[in-house]
């Protein structure tokens, strides 16, 4: 037996498939955030990454506005982007144009769902929009301007939830953000009884609707999909769906120190990436 024959074998071996490891590696990182469904479970994140409280999450939006002079509009263009990929990703559209509805609350995250809609209608889906309380601001009148510019519809009442199973794919709630506190008050609070009975995909937008920021709500909707914009909220750890995207690629490096947040790398380009345990 030839060892010495044997062992520069061996160690060619092992050098090949260290090398292939490295290269799957490599080439698996951009896969998480294309193809999230596919490799879910090769994508990982920093274990060490912040979860904010509702004073920390409201702290940081106003350091944005107020000492990195961004405006409430680019902040919601943003995040509404990032919702919109990140729904590509899970739930790809194939060869088909998929209804989605989407519901919007009255204040800044039904703007990320106006937004997003407007998104989603250009990736070739076929968004519906309910928004049953529309805001006076000028900025919200813009976005359902562009909206409807781009025949996008606005439905006056929601469907039962057999409706929405029957004539949607899924269903997008951006009715409450973080500074939903309380309960949720006409029509709302019917409007989350009715997603909580949807057997589609309800893909929440930062916060699971009617959530308590920090607490989360194991008596209310139970989101398939939960995009967090900025940095997670605590009530995250809550969630127990299958797809969990950190959005809104805006946060500045000093500001993300100044909160210890611990930003995951985002892959290449994306403004949004899935996060795993």
């Amino acid at each position: 037996m030839n060892i010495a024959g044997m062992g520069w074998r061996f160690f060619l071996l092992v050098g090949i498939l260290s090398g292939l490891a490295g290269l799957m590696i490599f080439r698996i990182a951009p896969l998480c955030g294309r193809f999230p469904q596919y490799f879910k479970h090769f994508c990982t994140t920093r274990v060490t990454m912040k979860y904010l409280t509702q004073d920390e999450a409201q702290k940081i939006d106003q350091e944005l506005f107020n000492e990195y002079s961004f405006s409430v509009d680019q902040l919601m263009e943003l995040a509404g982007l990032s919702v919109a990929v990140a729904l590509t990703k899970a739930y790809p559209r194939g060869p088909s144009h998929p209804n989605v509805l989407v519901c919007s609350g009255p204040g800044n995250n039904g703007g990320d769902g106006l937004v997003a809609a407007r998104h989603l209608k250009m990736f070739g889906y076929n968004p519906k929009i309910y928004y049953p309380k529309k805001s006076e601001k000028q900025l919200f009148k813009n976005l359902v301007t562009q909206c409807e510019k781009m025949d996008i519809p606005f439905i006056p009442e929601l469907p039962s939830s057999s409706q929405i199973n029957e004539q949607y794919r899924l269903v997008v709630d951006a009715i409450f953000g973080f500074s939903f506190k309380g309960n949720a008050r006409p029509p709302f609070g019917d409007a989350l009884s009715t997603l909580k009975d949807v057997n589609i995909p309800v893909c929440s937008v930062d916060i699971p609707s009617g959530w308590h920021v920090e607490d989360g709500n194991p008596d209310g909707i139970q989101p398939d999909f939960l995009i967090s914009l900025t940095a997670p909220k605590l009530c995250a750890k809550h969630f127990r769906g299958t797809f969990h995207f950190l959005g809104g690629r805006f946060v500045p490096e000093s500001l993300a120190q100044k909160y210890n947040l611990s930003l995951p790398d985002y892959p290449e380009t994306e403004p949004c990436m899935l996060l795993t345990e």
